[in-house]
C-alpha cells in the first residue's frame, strides 16, 4: 500500500486501447506506449480507463486489454484496472484484473439512470469482494451525489483513493475534509486542472497525454510537488492546445485526439469507436499537427 499510495500522488497515465484495421482490439500495439511512459517516469498506468475507451469495449475485450496491459507493464509500475457497468460485469472485470496483476481497481461511476447513493456503497463492496480485496479507487465524475454520500463511499473498507473528475475544486475541498485521512485525492481532469486541485489538497493527476508526451506530464507533476505553480502553469500552457482539442465535440474528441497524435507519430492505434468524434476535423488536425511539430514530437 505504501508504494501504491505514493504512486497515486504522481502521474496516473490512462492507456489507449489500440484497434487493428478491422476495428478489433490489437493489444500488442499498446506496448510501445507503455514502454515510453515507464521510461519517462510515469508513476501509475491505468488499463480500461476512459482514454482506453472503456465504454466502447465489450466486457471480454476489456478483460483481454487488462491482461495485455499487465503483461506490457510487467510490474515496472503499479497497474490500476478500470472496472464498471452493471455489477456483474464489474465483478467479472475485477476478477480478471486481479488475475492480470492489478495493484488496485478503479471503479467507474455507474451511468445507470437509477443510481442511489446508498446503492453505490453496496456496488463498491460487491466489486471489492470479486477483486479479492484489491484496494479501490473511486472514479467520481458526478459530485451531485453530495459530500455525505462521498464520505460514505470513502469509508467503505478497502477504498484508498478518489479520482476527482468534476470541475468543482471547492466541492473537492469539502469532500477531503469530510473523508478519512488515508484517502489519496487525485485530480481526474488531466494536467490543465491539476494546479487548481492541488491548491485545495489533491495530489497527482490523471493523464491521457502520457500516451504521446509522457515527459511533459511528469515534469508538470514534479513542479507541482515542489510547489512551483508558476513553472507548472508554464509547462501546461505549452500543452494546452492538446487538451483543448480533446475537450471539443462535448468531450467526444478526447480519445480521437490521442489516437490522431499517435498516428502522426507513426504509431497507428486505429480508430476511436463511435460515438467518439472520429476522425478529427480538418481544423482540429491542423492545430494538432502544429502542436506536435512545435514541441518536437513530429518533424514539420
Amino acid at each position: 500500500m505504501t508504494e501504491l499510495s505514493q504512486a497515486l500522488t504522481g502521474v496516473s497515465g490512462i492507456l489507449v486501447t489500440p484497434f487493428d484495421s478491422a476495428g478489433e482490439i490489437a493489444p500488442d500495439l499498446q506496448k510501445p506506449v507503455v514502454d515510453r511512459a515507464v521510461a519517462a517516469g510515469v508513476h501509475v498506468l491505468t488499463a480500461n480507463g476512459n482514454t482506453g475507451e472503456f465504454y466502447g469495449l465489450t466486457v471480454d475485450e476489456a478483460c483481454a486489454m487488462v491482461t495485455a496491459a499487465g503483461a506490457h507493464i510487467a510490474g515496472r509500475v503499479p497497474m490500476v484496472a478500470g472496472v464498471g457497468r452493471g455489477v456483474r460485469d464489474a465483478q467479472k472485470l475485477a476478477e480478471a484484473s486481479h488475475g492480470a496483476g492489478a495493484a488496485a481497481l478503479m471503479i467507474h461511476q455507474p451511468p445507470d439512470p437509477f443510481v442511489a447513493p446508498r446503492g453505490l456503497v453496496d456496488y463498491v463492496r460487491a466489486v471489492r469482494e470479486a477483486g479479492q480485496g484489491l484496494p479501490i479507487i473511486l472514479y467520481l465524475r458526478n459530485d451531485a451525489i453530495g459530500t455525505d454520500a462521498i464520505a460514505a463511499l470513502c469509508n467503505v473498507e478497502g477504498v484508498v483513493g478518489v479520482k476527482w473528475a468534476t470541475p468543482n475544486p471547492m466541492k473537492l475541498k469539502a469532500a477531503i475534509a469530510a473523508c478519512p485521512d488515508h484517502i489519496i485525492w487525485t485530480g481526474g481532469l488531466a494536467e490543465v486542472w491539476a494546479p487548481a486541485f492541488y491548491a485545495v489538497g489533491a495530489r497527482g493527476f490523471t493523464s491521457g497525454l502520457i500516451n504521446v508526451w509522457p515527459d511533459r506530464s511528469v515534469a508538470i507533476n514534479t513542479a507541482l510537488e515542489r510547489g512551483d505553480y508558476a513553472e507548472a502553469r508554464r509547462l501546461i500552457a505549452e500543452m494546452q492546445v492538446f487538451e483543448d482539442i480533446r475537450a471539443e465535440d462535448q468531450g467526444g474528441a478526447n480519445v480521437p485526439g490521442v489516437k490522431a497524435a499517435l498516428q502522426l507519430m507513426g504509431e497507428d492505434c486505429g480508430i476511436a469507436r463511435p460515438p467518439a468524434a472520429w476522425p478529427l476535423s480538418d481544423d482540429q488536425m491542423t492545430r494538432l499537427r502544429a502542436f506536435m511539430t512545435t514541441n518536437g514530437l513530429i518533424r514539420g
